[in-house]
């Protein structure tokens, strides 16, 4: 579990330090005052790629018969085209070759995810896997702040900043891939590509909770894909990239304790929804204060709140959508169908954000659209029945 959670620290980095502070940085020297735009289209053509990696690599890992593992090559294959996306985006002097290097990105740490979520099914009882959920959520967090500091603090410049990131991505996965043992298959199971999709009438709670997640996980990208822009543009914070960090660090925090505190209460009374109710009642909690108090004092209220919320619903989250798979011979398949809730967001966001920020008051509205998703989130999983 030790080392799971040092290759879900490396992917959460990889994928999260970029989002919050290079390709923002990178789109502003590129595009100027289009910096929304490139920066809308630069992850919302990364997120569809990895709507279509997540599931496809999903599959291909639930039939692998390498001699090194059903998992493990593409845990490590993913690190190493995700790295190389990195690497490109290191040197991106172009709009093109930004979404190039950040589709690259996505479809290697994406692979990356299949493979290791299907890790926590795979290995953990049913009855310990809140509190896995927990370690996975923390090393988000993790992934998030340490990116945020390595970017702005440890090293100088776009250009390093992402060297460094695929460096971490690398080093996690290795040690993953290299100090755990992984079934081997004997027989490739048979495969049919009408079985990428679940049906929601034979699979109503599964159909729920993927809705559910995408819900919860839309909420969250409409209030924090944009913040770097919001301290800067609206709040007029004198450093938004230091701004950010100490924002990141209070989310990182409060997220952790979150995942830890609902992880194990979950675990021990073997419920569920009502932790994912009032996460979700937290997460919408935070969004509407920056609906009501738009500035840095609200921000550093905010933060903290959404943090514990998000982890408190990460960690039990991943319990109960892994209890609602239809088979557990296509758990990879299954879980990269779910985790399309995970990448959809992200091509969703950008561009009703354009449209949210014109019509609805500006990031006012995009914090009230913020807390509608994630209260609908909580809504949706009221209808998932199989689970308590």
């Amino acid at each position: 579990m030790g080392l799971l959670f040092l290759a879900n620290l490396g992917l959460w980095l990889g994928i999260y330090a970029p989002i919050q502070v290079l390709l923002p940085q990178q789109a502003a020297l590129l595009a100027g005052t289009s910096k929304e735009a490139v920066f809308g289209l630069v992850t919302g053509v990364g997120a569809a790629v990895a709507l279509v990696a997540n599931p496809m690599i999903g599959v291909s890992s639930d039939r692998t018969t390498s001699r090194f593992g059903r998992r493990h090559p593409w845990t490590l294959a993913g690190a190493l085209v995700g790295a190389l996306g990195l690497v490109v985006l290191s040197s991106a002097s172009s709009v093109f070759v930004m979404v190039v290097g950040w589709c690259l990105v996505q479809a290697g740490l994406n692979g990356m995810l299949a493979a290791l979520t299907s890790a926590v099914p795979d290995r953990v009882p049913v009855r310990q896997r809140a509190r896995v959920g927990g370690l996975v959520g923390i090393s988000q967090m993790l992934g998030t702040v340490l990116g945020a500091v390595v970017v702005t603090v440890l090293v100088s410049g776009v250009a390093a900043g992402y060297l460094a990131c695929a460096l971490v991505v690398v080093l996690g996965a290795l040690a993953f891939v290299l100090l755990t043992p992984d079934v081997r298959l004997a027989v490739r199971p048979g495969f049919r590509w009408r079985s990428l999709w679940v049906s929601p009438r034979r699979h109503p709670d599964f159909a729920w909770a993927w809705c559910a997640h995408f819900m919860i996980n839309l909420g969250n990208a409409f209030g924090t894909l944009y913040l770097l822009y919001f301290l800067g543009d609206v709040v007029r914070h004198p450093s938004p990239e230091d701004g950010l960090l100490v924002l990141m660090l209070l989310y990182g925090v409060a997220l952790a304790g979150g995942a830890a505190l609902f992880g194990a209460s979950s675990d021990r009374t073997g419920r569920r929804k009502p932790y994912v109710l009032v996460a979700a009642g937290v997460m919408a909690f935070a969004a509407l204060v920056l609906v009501v108090w738009p500035t840095w004092e609200a921000a550093l209220v905010a933060a903290p709140l959404l943090g514990l919320g998000f982890g408190g619903y990460w960690a039990v989250a991943l319990a109960l959508l892994t209890q609602v798979l239809p088979a557990a011979s296509d758990r990879a398949k299954d879980l990269g169908v779910l985790n399309i809730a995970n990448s959809l967001p992200q091509v969703v966001a950008p561009l009703l954000t354009s449209f949210v920020l014109a019509g609805l008051g500006g990031y006012r509205g995009l914090f009230l659209v913020s807390a509608v998703a994630t209260l609908c989130a909580a809504g949706l999983v009221v209808r998932v029945r199989s689970v308590a």
